[in-house]
Protein backbone atom coordinates (compact mmCIF):
# COMPACT_ATOMS: atom_id res chain seq x y z
CA UNK A 1 0.00 0.00 0.00
CA UNK A 2 2.78 2.46 0.87
CA UNK A 3 4.50 4.46 -1.84
CA UNK A 4 7.31 5.60 0.47
CA UNK A 5 8.16 5.03 4.11
CA UNK A 6 10.19 6.64 6.85
CA UNK A 7 10.72 6.41 10.62
CA UNK A 8 8.66 8.87 12.69
CA UNK A 9 10.71 11.75 14.13
CA UNK A 10 11.00 12.22 17.87
CA UNK A 11 11.62 15.99 17.88
CA UNK A 12 10.15 19.06 16.20
CA UNK A 13 13.45 19.81 14.46
CA UNK A 14 13.55 16.32 12.96
CA UNK A 15 9.92 16.63 11.88
CA UNK A 16 10.50 19.94 10.10
CA UNK A 17 13.56 18.53 8.35
CA UNK A 18 11.48 15.56 7.15
CA UNK A 19 8.73 17.84 5.85
CA UNK A 20 11.27 19.84 3.86
CA UNK A 21 12.68 16.64 2.38
CA UNK A 22 9.30 15.18 1.43
CA UNK A 23 7.48 18.28 0.14
CA UNK A 24 9.16 18.24 -3.31
CA UNK A 25 7.84 14.69 -3.84
CA UNK A 26 4.18 15.74 -3.85
CA UNK A 27 2.49 15.33 -7.24
CA UNK A 28 0.31 18.36 -8.04
CA UNK A 29 -1.34 17.18 -11.25
CA UNK A 30 -3.70 14.38 -12.16
CA UNK A 31 -7.17 13.05 -11.68
CA UNK A 32 -8.09 9.59 -10.35
CA UNK A 33 -8.88 7.42 -13.35
CA UNK A 34 -11.89 5.70 -11.79
CA UNK A 35 -13.42 6.46 -8.41
CA UNK A 36 -15.89 4.02 -6.89
CA UNK A 37 -14.85 4.35 -3.22
CA UNK A 38 -13.84 7.49 -1.33
CA UNK A 39 -12.45 7.41 2.21
CA UNK A 40 -12.81 10.34 4.58
CA UNK A 41 -10.38 10.74 7.47
CA UNK A 42 -10.54 12.79 10.66
CA UNK A 43 -8.73 12.74 14.00
CA UNK A 44 -9.76 13.86 17.49
CA UNK A 45 -7.97 13.92 20.85
CA UNK A 46 -10.21 12.83 23.71
CA UNK A 47 -8.84 12.67 27.23
CA UNK A 48 -7.12 16.04 27.10
CA UNK A 49 -4.91 15.02 24.19
CA UNK A 50 -3.42 11.89 25.71
CA UNK A 51 -5.38 9.70 23.29
CA UNK A 52 -5.38 9.93 19.50
CA UNK A 53 -8.68 8.79 17.98
CA UNK A 54 -8.54 8.34 14.21
CA UNK A 55 -11.70 7.68 12.23
CA UNK A 56 -12.36 6.72 8.63
CA UNK A 57 -15.55 6.40 6.64
CA UNK A 58 -15.56 4.81 3.18
CA UNK A 59 -18.45 5.75 0.89
CA UNK A 60 -19.42 4.67 -2.59
CA UNK A 61 -19.40 7.16 -5.43
CA UNK A 62 -21.54 8.73 -6.79
CA UNK A 63 -24.32 7.76 -4.36
CA UNK A 64 -22.20 8.44 -1.21
CA UNK A 65 -23.56 5.39 0.63
CA UNK A 66 -21.54 4.13 3.59
CA UNK A 67 -19.50 1.03 2.77
CA UNK A 68 -17.24 0.77 5.81
CA UNK A 69 -16.33 2.69 8.94
CA UNK A 70 -13.54 2.21 11.45
CA UNK A 71 -12.13 3.93 14.53
CA UNK A 72 -8.73 3.44 16.15
CA UNK A 73 -7.45 4.82 19.44
CA UNK A 74 -3.82 4.85 20.51
CA UNK A 75 -1.66 6.87 22.90
CA UNK A 76 -0.59 10.27 21.56
CA UNK A 77 3.15 10.15 20.90
CA UNK A 78 4.03 13.63 19.64
CA UNK A 79 3.46 17.03 21.29
CA UNK A 80 1.11 19.67 19.92
CA UNK A 81 3.15 21.95 17.64
CA UNK A 82 1.41 24.14 15.01
CA UNK A 83 2.43 22.99 11.54
CA UNK A 84 3.44 19.56 12.85
CA UNK A 85 0.04 18.03 13.57
CA UNK A 86 0.80 15.30 11.04
CA UNK A 87 3.20 13.74 13.51
CA UNK A 88 0.48 13.52 16.17
CA UNK A 89 -2.21 12.26 13.82
CA UNK A 90 -0.78 10.34 10.86
CA UNK A 91 0.54 7.20 12.62
CA UNK A 92 -2.99 6.36 13.81
CA UNK A 93 -4.50 7.31 10.44
CA UNK A 94 -2.10 5.06 8.54
CA UNK A 95 -2.71 2.12 10.87
CA UNK A 96 -6.45 2.58 10.39
CA UNK A 97 -6.19 2.76 6.60
CA UNK A 98 -4.13 -0.43 6.59
CA UNK A 99 -6.94 -2.18 8.48
CA UNK A 100 -9.66 -1.37 5.94
CA UNK A 101 -11.38 -4.19 4.09
CA UNK A 102 -12.41 -1.72 1.38
CA UNK A 103 -9.55 -0.18 -0.61
CA UNK A 104 -10.33 3.51 -1.41
CA UNK A 105 -9.68 5.09 -4.79
CA UNK A 106 -9.51 8.60 -3.30
CA UNK A 107 -8.80 10.01 0.18
CA UNK A 108 -10.29 13.16 1.69
CA UNK A 109 -8.62 14.35 4.87
CA UNK A 110 -10.14 16.82 7.31
CA UNK A 111 -6.94 18.88 7.38
CA UNK A 112 -4.39 20.66 5.23
CA UNK A 113 -2.61 19.39 2.17
CA UNK A 114 -0.29 21.88 0.49
CA UNK A 115 -1.99 24.79 2.29
CA UNK A 116 0.80 24.59 4.84
CA UNK A 117 3.88 26.78 5.51
CA UNK A 118 6.15 23.99 4.21
CA UNK A 119 3.55 22.75 1.67
CA UNK A 120 3.03 19.39 3.36
CA UNK A 121 0.15 19.05 5.79
CA UNK A 122 -1.34 15.74 6.85
CA UNK A 123 -3.28 15.19 3.61
CA UNK A 124 -0.11 15.48 1.54
CA UNK A 125 1.94 13.40 3.96
CA UNK A 126 -0.62 10.59 4.10
CA UNK A 127 -0.95 10.71 0.32
CA UNK A 128 2.78 10.25 -0.09
CA UNK A 129 2.86 7.34 2.34
CA UNK A 130 -0.11 5.51 0.80
CA UNK A 131 0.23 6.47 -2.85
CA UNK A 132 -3.53 7.16 -2.99
CA UNK A 133 -4.77 10.39 -4.60
CA UNK A 134 -5.52 12.64 -1.63
CA UNK A 135 -7.33 15.94 -0.98
CA UNK A 136 -7.08 18.27 2.00
CA UNK A 137 -10.47 19.74 3.00
CA UNK A 138 -9.94 21.77 6.16
CA UNK A 139 -12.49 23.65 8.23
CA UNK A 140 -10.04 26.46 9.05
CA UNK A 141 -6.98 28.19 7.60
CA UNK A 142 -3.46 27.38 8.73
CA UNK A 143 -1.64 29.99 6.63
CA UNK A 144 -2.15 32.32 3.70
CA UNK A 145 -4.46 35.19 2.74
CA UNK A 146 -7.58 35.32 0.62
CA UNK A 147 -10.55 37.40 -0.41
CA UNK A 148 -13.98 36.28 0.73
CA UNK A 149 -15.64 34.04 -1.86
CA UNK A 150 -19.17 34.79 -3.06
CA UNK A 151 -22.04 33.58 -0.92
CA UNK A 152 -23.39 31.00 -3.40
CA UNK A 153 -22.45 27.32 -3.35
CA UNK A 154 -19.47 26.74 -5.63
CA UNK A 155 -18.03 30.23 -5.19
CA UNK A 156 -14.29 30.15 -4.67
CA UNK A 157 -11.25 32.35 -4.30
CA UNK A 158 -7.51 31.52 -4.28
CA UNK A 159 -5.64 30.99 -1.02
CA UNK A 160 -2.25 32.71 -1.38
CA UNK A 161 0.95 32.38 0.63
CA UNK A 162 4.22 34.09 -0.26
CA UNK A 163 2.88 34.84 -3.73
CA UNK A 164 1.91 31.23 -4.42
CA UNK A 165 -1.54 29.70 -4.78
CA UNK A 166 -1.63 26.99 -2.12
CA UNK A 167 -5.34 26.19 -2.15
CA UNK A 168 -8.87 27.35 -2.77
CA UNK A 169 -11.35 28.86 -0.34
CA UNK A 170 -14.55 27.08 -1.41
CA UNK A 171 -18.17 27.71 -0.51
CA UNK A 172 -19.76 24.27 -0.41
CA UNK A 173 -23.15 25.51 0.79
CA UNK A 174 -24.81 28.86 0.13
CA UNK A 175 -24.39 31.29 3.01
CA UNK A 176 -22.24 28.90 5.07
CA UNK A 177 -18.58 29.30 6.05
CA UNK A 178 -16.22 28.06 3.33
CA UNK A 179 -13.74 25.20 3.40
CA UNK A 180 -10.01 25.38 2.67
CA UNK A 181 -9.31 22.90 -0.11
CA UNK A 182 -5.79 22.00 -1.18
CA UNK A 183 -3.85 19.36 -3.07
CA UNK A 184 -2.90 16.39 -1.00
CA UNK A 185 -1.05 14.23 -3.51
CA UNK A 186 -1.52 12.92 -7.07
CA UNK A 187 -4.33 15.33 -7.95
CA UNK A 188 -4.66 18.83 -9.35
CA UNK A 189 -6.16 21.68 -7.36
CA UNK A 190 -9.00 22.06 -9.86
CA UNK A 191 -9.83 18.36 -9.58
CA UNK A 192 -9.66 18.53 -5.78
CA UNK A 193 -12.22 21.35 -5.73
CA UNK A 194 -14.59 19.49 -8.05
CA UNK A 195 -14.38 16.31 -5.97
CA UNK A 196 -15.15 18.22 -2.77
CA UNK A 197 -18.21 19.79 -4.38
CA UNK A 198 -19.34 16.43 -5.77
CA UNK A 199 -19.18 14.94 -2.28
CA UNK A 200 -20.95 17.84 -0.54
CA UNK A 201 -24.46 17.89 -2.02
CA UNK A 202 -26.23 18.80 1.25
CA UNK A 203 -23.80 19.77 3.99
CA UNK A 204 -20.83 22.09 4.47
CA UNK A 205 -18.42 19.16 4.80
CA UNK A 206 -18.00 16.58 2.05
CA UNK A 207 -19.78 13.41 3.06
CA UNK A 208 -16.67 11.23 3.64
CA UNK A 209 -15.08 13.68 6.09
CA UNK A 210 -18.43 14.66 7.63
CA UNK A 211 -18.97 11.05 8.63
CA UNK A 212 -15.37 10.66 9.81
CA UNK A 213 -15.74 13.84 11.89
CA UNK A 214 -18.78 12.38 13.65
CA UNK A 215 -16.98 9.09 14.30
CA UNK A 216 -13.86 10.81 15.67
CA UNK A 217 -16.06 12.67 18.17
CA UNK A 218 -17.65 9.44 19.37
CA UNK A 219 -20.92 9.84 17.49
CA UNK A 220 -22.29 7.19 15.19
CA UNK A 221 -23.06 7.67 11.51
Amino acid sequence: MSAISHPWPATAAEAIALQKRLAPLIETVGQPAKVCRIAGVDVAFPGGGDVTRAAVAVVSFPDLAVLETAVLEQPTRFPYVPGLLTFREAPAVLALLESLKTSPDLLMVDGQGMAHPRRIGIASHVGLLTGIPTIGAAKSRLCGEHDEPGSARGSRTPLLHRGEVIGVVLRTRTGVRPLYVSIGHRISLEAAVEWVLACAPRFRLPEPTRLADKLSKGRGV
